[in-house]
């Protein structure tokens, strides 16, 4: 039988709960398995896979044979050009985003302080609270009402798209329009999320829609760009797409090639890097420009924030030896943090599930309600620190009236800074940049950083799962910024490294705890902090916390795959199936097709299964023994179908039938755009009619002998990126096919 990642029902709940929870796993036709909360103890719809093979039918090998030097090179061009759209949107688009955040939080967070320094705390309050409401009510409902794939980082999906999963959604156009909305309101209405995540969604949708010329429901279409009909480019062009994200993000163009590279492909070469990097190098180009405009004070209150590198870059770094137990403890920790962190987000997601599970409006009120918390803490805890003099050499206004600084006024008399207010009370952004600063080491109290590290590590655990586009990467660096913080106040004197670089460090532990990156992460925030001087610990400390959480769990997006049900296969293999066959694994019955099939069989055969490659097998008259002649997609079959490229008798059947065809209708249209065999009419005499398969099956599939280890072939699927197997006996002459 044709093997492929697209398992049955069982296959892809059983590893994930034992069987004392069979009553969680019953299916549901309500279920929607795109929302972030659409988690295994849901009613999972099957997933089907990606076609990355290359068909090679008599179409497509003529379509090759008759390309002349012109089209190939238009084909490449269209490439780069694509690329060179997905960098100049999704650049545009990340600017967009910062720039929202900046000033819609910038807004809030000003008439908040005018309130306060009004000493009309309770008006303050009401106006935090209720905006953060209505943000985060607004985020909510587009995301539970219109695209409930929205939901979540995003990252995970894309992450399945690239390994071959199918998951219905992801890519729409409402998808991509409620990502930006609802991340600009999430983020904006200070839930203790990240914009990091959804950027990469987003690239990835931009990347997927042009990619297919476009949304034909929406009548949004351009045929000049409907050049590539095959998912292999298509994926190509994806990953791009989310390199492109991350550049977005934090303007670090290698650690966003890097990441796409580490975390997200499943399948590379050298054209596709190439291509990631000129991508990623536009989006950067474009961001730097744009920036240089807002710096001259033309976007509002938009400057100090977003994508501005955070400020540690020191000539004076050094460090010896005895610096180096520090951070080895710290790269402990932060593995074991970033375990349990995993742990968390792993059991409240699952809670988040059940309550999702009732409906839409009961997301939407969890989601609230997680609002007026984050709201009633934010506002609250400030209350609990005391008012600090400002320092005589401060390098900016103390105390800090607005927005952005590092001495928050907040409740203090004048002269005076609230420490705690100055983390708490500001965006995430403004939060690691204060965290971050150098020569500042005098700046915040011990029990207010501690305090900080407490609520982000929670509060990240509880926002992230609701019904809101929502990142991981900006609260984790947030919670490692004050937790690494917290260390360096401990290790005060006795280490050279000043608490800013602590607080570096500490970010990229607690990464590398959770996220289980080294390579791409150490990129990333060497770009972030402008600090090559830093390379060398920021590798310890990843290397060593990412070594101590892999003892614990699995990094965090592989652990919300397989909540979501993904069959995803991994890089490597498990050792028990190195003890198994392929064909210990395939089921029957085969359900195959004769070079010369009967309409009424094929109609049969596929509306009584879900296959979507079936062999095409040749028996006497047609040849003298029976030969496999190849595998034929249920796609194809059903274009023919609809084209009613059928005969009477086998000896009617026209020669010219096929001229009907070009290789262009066996081309995949765009996402969720497939014919689907319910929607074929055929009358009486037409089921009773006969279609010749072979000029239309892919006649070199990739088949193996039924004693290939299961280890094997899985490693043969992911690096190929198959889809279908035939498996073969070993003995000559005795034909089967499983």
């Amino acid at each position: 039988m044709a093997t492929a990642p697209n398992v049955d029902e069982e296959a892809v709940t059983h590893p994930l709960l034992s069987t004392d929870h069979e009553l969680y796993l019953r299916r549901s036709s309500t279920s929607n398995v795109t929302s972030q909360v659409a988690i295994v103890g849901a009613n999972v719809c099957p997933i089907e896979s990606l076609d990355y093979e290359m068909i090679e039918n008599d179409f497509c090998k003529q379509d090759w044979r008759s390309r002349g030097k012109i089209e190939i090179v238009q084909y490449i061009f269209m490439k780069w050009t694509l690329c060179f759209l997905v960098g100049i949107i999704v650049s545009l688009l990340g600017f967009f985003n910062n720039l929202a955040v900046e000033n819609i939080a910038g807004v809030k967070f000003v008439i908040t302080s005018n309130m306060m320094l009004a000493r009309r705390f309770w008006v303050a309050f009401a106006v935090f609270s209720v905006y953060n409401f209505v943000l985060t009510l607004i985020a909510s409902t587009v995301t539970a009402y219109i695209a409930p794939a929205a939901a979540g980082s995003g990252i995970p999906e894309v992450k399945a798209y690239l390994n071959g999963v199918d998951a219905p959604g992801i890519f729409t156009l409402r998808t991509f329009v409620v990502k930006i909305v609802g991340s600009i309101s999430a983020v904006s209405g200070s839930l203790l999320v990240g914009k990091a995540g959804p950027m990469v969604h987003t690239g990835a949708c931009v990347a997927a829609l042009l990619g297919q010329g476009g949304s034909k429901r929406y009548g949004l279409t351009w045929r000049w760009l409907r050049f590539f009909k095959n998912d292999r480019d298509r994926r190509d062009l994806v990953t791009c797409g989310s390199a492109a994200g991350i550049t977005a993000a934090f303007r670090a163009p290698v650690g966003g090639v890097l990441f796409s590279l580490e975390e997200m492909a499943s399948w590379w070469r050298s054209a596709l890097l190439w291509r990631s990097f000129f991508t990623a190098a536009v989006v950067a180009i474009v961001l730097r420009g744009l920036i240089d405009v807002c710096l001259s004070g033309k976007c509002g209150l938009f400057g100090k924030g977003g994508l501005i590198m955070y400020d540690v870059a020191s000539e004076e770094i050094t460090y010896h030896l005895s610096d180096v137990l520090p951070v080895l403890l710290l790269g402990v920790i932060g593995g074991i943090l970033g375990s349990v962190y995993n742990f968390l987000i792993d059991k409240v997601l699952r809670v988040y599930n059940l309550i999702h599970a009732k409906g839409p409006g009961y997301a939407i009120l969890l989601a609230c309600l997680i609002s007026i918390f984050t709201s009633s803490l934010l506002f609250g805890l400030p209350w609990l620190a005391t008012c600090r003099r400002c320092p005589a050499d401060a390098a900016e206004a103390c105390p800090t009236i607005g927005r952005s600084g590092n001495y928050k006024k907040f409740q203090c008399p004048p002269g005076y800074y609230n420490d705690l207010a100055s983390l708490i009370f500001n965006t995430n952004d403004d939060a690691i940049r204060n965290l971050f600063s150098h020569y500042t080491d005098s700046e915040f109290h011990r029990s207010s950083v501690f305090i900080f590290f407490i609520t982000c590590f929670f509060l990240s655990v509880f926002s992230y799962g609701i019904v809101v586009p929502a990142g991981l990467f900006v609260p984790v660096i947030v919670t490692g910024a004050s937790y690494g913080r917290f260390v360096g106040m401990l290790v005060g004197s006795h280490s050279n490294l000043n608490q800013g670089l602590f607080a570096v460090l500490g970010s990229a532990s607690l990464l590398g705890g959770s996220m289980r990156m080294t390579v791409s992460l150490c990129v990333i925030l060497l770009e972030l902090t402008n600090n090559l001087l830093l390379l060398p610990l920021i590798m310890l400390v990843l290397l060593i916390s990412k070594t101590v959480a892999d003892a614990f769990n699995g990094n965090i997006y592989d652990l919300i795959m397989k909540l979501k049900g993904f069959p995803y296969l991994e890089a490597h293999a498990e050792p028990y199936m190195r003890q198994l066959t392929v064909v210990d694994v395939v089921t029957g019955p085969l359900q195959f097709f004769h070079g010369i099939e009967k309409v009424k069989n094929i109609v049969h055969i596929l509306q009584t299964t879900r296959h979507n490659g079936f062999p095409v097998i040749d028996e006497p008259p047609l040849s003298e023994t029976p030969v496999l002649f190849g595998l034929i997609l249920r796609a194809h079959i059903i274009l023919l179908l609809k084209k009613k490229a059928f005969s009477p008798n086998p000896a009617l059947i026209p020669a010219n039938v096929s001229k009907q065809f070009s290789s262009a209708d066996f081309g995949k249209k765009g996402l969720g755009n497939e014919d689907k065999i319910e929607n074929i009419a055929l009358t009486e005499e037409e089921m009773e009619m006969l279609i010749d398969l072979h000029p239309y099956t892919n006649a070199s599939p990739y088949t193996v002998v039924e004693t290939m280890s299961l280890a094997k072939a899985l490693i043969l699927f992911r690096q190929v990126g198959l889809r279908h197997m035939l498996v073969i006996p070993k003995i000559s002459g005795e034909f089967a096919i499983f």
